[in-house]
């Protein structure tokens, strides 16, 4: 990658980070905006700039699902290579270096030096601005060139890394990263090492879809056999049978769900050996006594968390109420809990856990967090709670995107919590930089030491993919945290969704859904959540104004069933693909003629896209 120059020869993006370490004003222009900010954080870290101070982290787990999944990906990346002076390298969410494939001995020797080797962490509080650690903190594939790493040991080296995010939850699960001499640099190594993480994130997405069809036809077959409590519990998946939800008050549903997990975790020993725990007895809030019976389904220990590696288990639970409930739960109590929130609708298992869980924390008068991928309802979710609960009070909503724009979004904070009451909404937080962060920490504790909690409610919402360390100290001030399913999770609300939204966008039955449209909705992985199915129902209404939506009246993105969020120019492409195949009823061959595309392309393009050729009826 060419270089600019100074006049004598020196780099601008080096004067630009001499001038940042000595604390002194830095040209913008020259510094790329992600850069910097790493820079800053970085800085705040106290990051050593003149050397790279990592210590041994420990043996890296190989047998995690992500590295097992990586293994045949890297591989065939590494043979495609052949050789070049580009080493591919796999880390964990903590940085941790897992696997590292290189071809060329000069720059393996370099590796070794700078110490990107299995066992050692490149998380960017450690080594300050780098391909891993940034693309870990900035959620998002990130490259890192030359003089825009923090540390000089890095100066001759260019990075560029993707997460790799779980298919299920949507937890960063690691980083997938290119590691290059500086000179040898290209730009494509960014879309190299994304089309890699493509590739890795459909390999997790088999590998967890082959899990939790085991474990949902487990949870079945033990739910047909017994009449009792069954509980299925999976890395990211809860499920409760119908006996389950009504005999159990959902703190008592919360107490087993931890300690069943608690116990499978402790019963798969090493080498994948399950050590049956027998019997388990569980003193519950309520004062019921029940006993727990814990079966392992499928493999052990084939997930690992990104804490202490400790292996989780999926596992079916038998429960037996030994001795029932001491204060029994008031009916309406019981009563409300299957009920829908005002202007909400969805009876999905995962999203009336969390209105239980967000209504719980409210009748508690705690602070609240609500964590989710974007579009998931989180505002709409805490704001529906207040209205049951404190109808009369105010509700106000400050935006932190608006921080970065708006320098009185935090004078417009402190003088809500001065003389607010109600519920206060602080959206997006994760938008806030380290320094803002702090500064409204600071507001929130002063609330709290004055006894204002009590009077005010503060409820905060982010994309949990998104949080950063520099949040904790926001964070803890809140005791509660509500985790909001993304669409997928509870897609069977999509039935219920749907003719909600279309009878708020039209009158009242005019438009319909039909069966094969519906069946299309349901197969797509809805990436945007509840707020891209609201856009789509919106983008359909204007073009269908009265009787049923068929198939070829939806967008072409419910035409495909990949989560993968496709570029601007994929889109496109995409979207074309879908209107050619409508245009010629399904014939790929004349489709593909009349884009001017190859019969192979437009074959691997439906791959790649997952586009739907024909929708179930």
């Amino acid at each position: 990658m060419p270089e600019q120059r100074l006049p004598g020869g020196r780099d601008p993006l080096a004067e630009a980070r001499d001038r940042f370490l000595a604390a002194e004003p830095v040209d913008r222009s020259v510094v790329r905006e992600p850069i910097l900010a790493s820079w800053w954080r970085s800085k705040e870290w106290n990051v050593a700039a003149d050397r790279l101070d990592l210590s041994y982290r420990g043996d890296p787990n190989l047998d995690s699902t992500l590295a097992r999944s990586a293994e045949p990906v890297l591989r065939h990346l590494f043979e495609q290579l052949d050789g070049q002076p580009i080493s591919i390298v796999l880390t964990d969410a903590s940085g941790l270096v897992l696997r590292r494939f290189t071809g060329d001995d000069k720059l393996e020797r370099q590796l070794d030096r700078i110490m990107l080797i299995p066992g050692f962490s490149y998380a960017e509080d450690i080594v300050g601005t780098n391909g891993i650690g940034t693309a870990l903190e900035s959620g998002g594939p990130t490259h890192v060139f030359g003089h825009e790493h923090y540390a000089e040991r890095l100066e001759g080296m260019a990075c560029a890394g993707v997460p790799v995010r779980d298919p299920l939850s949507g937890k960063t699960l690691g980083v997938i990263d290119l590691t290059c001499w500086r000179r040898d640099a290209d730009p494509l190594m960014l879309s190299l090492v994304r089309s890699t993480a493509d590739q890795l994130n459909q390999a997790l997405t088999e590998t967890s879809n082959s899990r939790d069809l085991r474990l949902l036809q487990e949870y079945t077959r033990a739910c047909r056999h017994s009449g009792g409590i069954v509980l299925g519990l999976g890395n990211d998946i809860v499920m409760l049978n119908d006996h389950a939800r009504k005999a159990l008050a959902p703190a008592d549903q919360a107490a087993l769900i931890c300690r069943a997990t608690e116990t499978m975790a402790s019963a798969a020993g090493p080498r994948g050996r399950w050590r049956p725990p027998g019997a388990v007895t569980v003193d519950l809030p309520s004062g019921a006594v029940a006993k727990m019976f814990c079966r392992p389904v499928g493999e052990l220990g084939a997930i690992t968390t990104a804490v202490d590696s400790a292996p989780l288990t999926d596992g079916v639970v038998h429960v037996k109420l030994v001795t029932p409930a001491t204060v029994p739960l008031p009916e309406a109590a019981v009563s409300r809990a299957t009920m829908s929130l005002p202007g909400l609708v969805g009876g999905g298992a995962a999203w009336r856990r969390a209105s239980r869980l967000t209504e719980a924390s409210y009748e508690r008068g705690e602070w609240l967090v609500l964590e989710g991928e974007p579009g998931v309802g989180k505002l709409a979710l805490v704001r529906a709670v207040h209205q049951r609960r404190n109808p009369a009070a105010p509700c106000h909503v400050l935006d932190a995107a608006e921080a970065a724009h708006d320098r009185d979004w935090l004078a417009q904070v402190r003088a809500e919590l001065s003389g607010g009451t109600g519920l206060l909404v602080l959206r997006h937080v994760h938008a806030l930089n380290a320094r803002q962060a702090r500064t409204l920490a600071g507001a929130l504790e002063e609330v709290k030491a004055a006894g204002r909690d009590a009077d005010l409610l503060v409820a905060v919402t982010l994309d949990g993919s998104a949080a950063r360390a520099d949040l904790n100290g926001l964070l803890r001030l809140f005791p509660g945290s509500v985790a909001v399913p993304p669409l997928r999770h509870h897609s069977e609300d999509l039935r219920d969704l749907v003719p909600f939204f279309l009878g708020k966008l039209s009158q009242q039955g005019r438009v319909r859904c039909s069966s094969a449209a519906m069946q299309l909705l349901l197969r797509h992985t809805w990436p945007g959540n509840t707020a891209q199915l609201w856009q789509v129902l919106k983008q359909v209404v204007q073009r269908r104004r009265a009787g049923q939506i068929q198939p070829e009246d939806l967008p072409p993105e419910c035409w495909t069933v990949s989560r993968r969020v496709l570029s601007p120019l994929e889109s496109i492409e995409r979207d074309a693909i879908v209107q050619s195949l409508l245009d010629h009823g399904g014939n790929k061959i004349r489709a593909a003629a009349a884009l001017g595309m190859s019969r192979a392309t437009i074959y691997r393009r439906i791959h790649e896209y997952g586009i739907i050729t024909t929708p179930a009826g």
